[in-house]
């Protein structure tokens, strides 16, 4: 299992500014390892995000997203105390769900 996701959120008005930077190999299927053989793709494919358990955001990556990658994007009608949550599946079927609160 990845580490965990360090989430920010933090409201200005009546809106949240949410961070988050995943920890994520993010391997192409492209590169080789020192002995030549090509290292397999492992990716994020399915990124979703949730305000409140409403779901605000959801994506869908494919292997030229980079290494460890940083997302960032914003929630209206949010306030300290809200609870966002993240979620991404991997092209391996692992999932990662982690949560913070606005503040």
């Amino acid at each position: 299992m990845a580490d965990l996701m360090r989430i920010r959120a933090q409201a200005a008005g009546d809106k949240a500014t949410v961070r988050v930077l995943m920890s994520h190999e993010m391997e192409t299927g492209q590169r080789k390892d020192a002995a030549g053989k090509t290292i397999p793709a492992w990716y994020i494919q399915q990124v979703k995000a949730m305000h409140n358990g409403k779901t605000v955001l959801s994506a869908e990556w494919g292997p030229a997203v980079s290494k460890n990658p940083f997302m960032q994007f914003t929630i209206k009608d949010a306030k300290a105390g809200d609870k966002v949550a993240i979620t991404w599946v991997d092209n391996h079927g692992e999932t990662r769900t982690d949560e913070a609160t606005v503040s």
